[in-house]
């Protein structure tokens, strides 16, 4: 098995199934991680999408800021995390805001009964393998939630969720909106 799918399994089994995942230790507590700057360079993948597997570049957001969310149907806490970041992706669509589910589930078609569930219309990728989420991203655990800027660059990362990190979500996507475009 490989290292990626053994962690996710470990946190399926230990704290992602909790409504609040265990990711509470003092260096993934805190729900913002600032990690851009003006000389990182942009992210470039290319992933499908769900359901038809159409291609898509993340290179072909550039000019808008992304919200790329982390999950899998598994996760307890994505079925709190997803419809938020659908209500994030509704509230600022029009200034400029994309939102992408990102899912890592072996078997795509766990998907539709979790979309059905949660009520969930957010545009889905499939990270493959977790290619994107392990090698890129750089992701342990589930849910993560990465936020680029206008030019492809990850700015922040929160790992782990929490009803009350939306404030802060919130300012952080109010700041990235505000900077220069491409």
């Amino acid at each position: 098995m490989r290292p990626f799918r053994l962690v996710l399994v470990v946190l399926a089994l230990s704290g992602c199934a909790q409504k609040m995942p265990s990711l509470t230790a003092p260096s993934l507590a805190s729900s913002s991680e600032a990690l851009g700057s003006a000389e990182s360079a942009p992210l470039d993948f290319t992933v499908k999408r769900y359901p038809g597997g159409e291609p898509h570049a993340i290179s072909s957001d550039r000019g808008s800021v992304v919200l790329l969310d982390v999950w899998a149907t598994w996760c307890e806490p994505c079925k709190d995390a997803l419809p938020m970041y659908q209500d994030l992706a509704k509230h600022y669509a029009a200034r400029g805001l994309k939102v992408y589910a990102l899912n890592v589930d072996e078997d795509a078609r766990a998907i539709p009964p979790f979309l059905e569930e949660t009520k969930v219309t957010l545009p889905v990728l499939l990270d493959a393998n977790a290619v994107v989420s392990e090698k890129v991203l750089r992701v342990r655990g589930m849910p993560t939630t990465v936020l680029l800027d206008r030019k492809g660059r990850v700015r922040y990362m929160h790992e782990g969720f929490a009803e009350e990190y939306l404030t802060k979500y919130q300012a952080e996507i109010e700041e990235l909106l505000a900077e220069p475009g491409k």
